[in-house]
């Protein structure tokens, strides 16, 4: 969560030097390091960032030691911390994301991931590093600081973020740190976007993803900013792009943000995606909220497989299969439908291009499951566009035929 405040832009929040900003120069070629294997370095040595060349390479490569190496950071502290609305819970749903993720990087076979949590403790290897370097985690982070004042590398955010408590900032540090010696190619921290509301019960004015990358300046911004718009590209076909005007370019370069490798620290393709806003209808629902959760993750994964594919002539990942996401197979029989049908129905007449209707956007017709004027309105019209008469809501010749777009028969 990158919770917003009411400021304005010359009253930009920046978090104090005792909760660091760290830079880190890349000077040594890219090396070959034992990976996952959780010891702590006896120095800390520095590697140069990926580039796309990088990538692409390593994506290719056909021994295990050479695939694309993957971290997923689900945002947060095992247990705490985050943004709630409604039972939804932030640090809970992003390992949820992060889980699906990784079972589908794993499946495809070019990826080795890893993630730092699940929703109870940290992963082993991140607790043990976190405990016997956190000394040489502090001294990193002051000599990097240092390192970044002398070079005049110190600019303002376009929006403005809390401060983390020094723990949880050296954690974040820490998994900087880990992720530069074990040659991690993508990092990638998962996250809902909150704004301050006057009424913690009601939604707030913004929706939409975003996602956050490091500043131009920064060693990585070229390598990080292709991957992050690859993945924007796929959620945005099905997710509002964030409405908060500071975020309405979907992809933000951020110079201050620990997670993206504030002052140069990131060797990785790192990016920290805002997965919409918590109190979104689809999260708020616990019906329909572990379908949304998993469809965010297939998003991002089809959107991490379109970076690579599209260098080489390997099959396209442009269809879209949500089958393997939820069987429909239960017509929609209005507001009292499972939300998880009326989800797939939305999600089938956005494959068709009629939801949301005419004049509306995916912010006042949110992807959530819940039927009402505006489901009613794209079902009218995918009836008009083939033909279909006398059928009040989804019958039988407009369940077929949206059954097979969601198929993709």
């Amino acid at each position: 969560m990158v919770m917003r405040r009411s400021f304005s832009l010359t009253t930009v929040l920046i978090v104090s030097s005792a909760f660091g900003y760290v830079f880190f120069y890349f000077i040594a070629p890219r090396v070959a390091v034992p990976f996952f294997d959780g010891s702590p370095a006896s120095a800390a040595y520095a590697s140069a960032p990926v580039s796309v060349a990088d990538l692409y390479a390593n994506y290719d490569a056909v021994t295990s030691s050479k695939k694309t190496r993957v971290l997923i950071v689900p945002g947060h502290e095992p247990g705490s911390g985050g943004a709630e609305f409604h039972g939804a819970k932030e640090h809970d749903m992003v390992v949820e994301i992060a889980q699906y993720l990784q079972r589908y990087m794993d499946t495809q076979g070019n990826y080795t991931t890893i993630m730092t949590r699940d929703a109870f403790a940290w992963n082993p290897i991140f607790a043990r590093y976190f405990t016997e370097n956190k000394d040489a985690i502090e001294v990193w982070d002051a000599a990097a600081r240092q390192s970044a004042a002398s070079l005049g590398l110190d600019t303002l955010p376009l929006v403005d973020h809390l401060s983390a408590p020094t723990n949880v900032a050296l954690r974040l540090y820490g998994i900087t740190k880990w992720a530069d010696e074990n040659a991690i190619d993508i990092t990638l921290h998962l996250h809902f976007n909150d704004h301050d509301r006057p009424r913690l019960s009601a939604p707030g004015p913004y929706s939409g993803v975003a996602i956050y990358v490091p500043a131009q300046q920064y060693d990585n911004s070229a390598t990080s900013k292709a991957v992050a718009t690859s993945i924007l590209r796929r959620l945005s076909m099905y997710n509002p792009v964030s409405n908060l005007p500071e975020e309405s370019g979907g992809v933000i370069e951020d110079p201050q943000l620990i997670a993206v490798g504030a002052h140069n620290t990131a060797g990785s393709a790192t990016m920290l995606i805002e997965y919409d806003y918590i109190y979104q209808p689809q999260f708020a629902n616990a019906k329909v909220r572990s379908l949304a959760l998993q469809d965010l993750a297939y998003q991002t994964y089809l959107g991490v497989q379109d970076f690579f594919t599209r260098h080489a002539s390997t099959t396209s990942t442009d269809s879209y299969d949500p089958s393997t996401l939820y069987a429909w197979r239960t017509p929609v029989a209005g507001v009292d439908a499972d939300p998880k049908d009326t989800y797939a129905l939305q999600t089938a007449l956005l494959m068709d291009g009629d939801f949301p209707p005419a004049g509306k956007s995916l912010h006042s017709c949110p992807h959530s499951g819940a039927f009402g004027a505006c489901t009613r309105a794209a079902i009218v019209t995918f009836q008009k566009k083939n033909a279909i008469e006398n059928e009040n809501g989804v019958g039988a010749k407009t369940f077929a035929l949206l059954q097979k777009i969601y198929w993709k028969e």
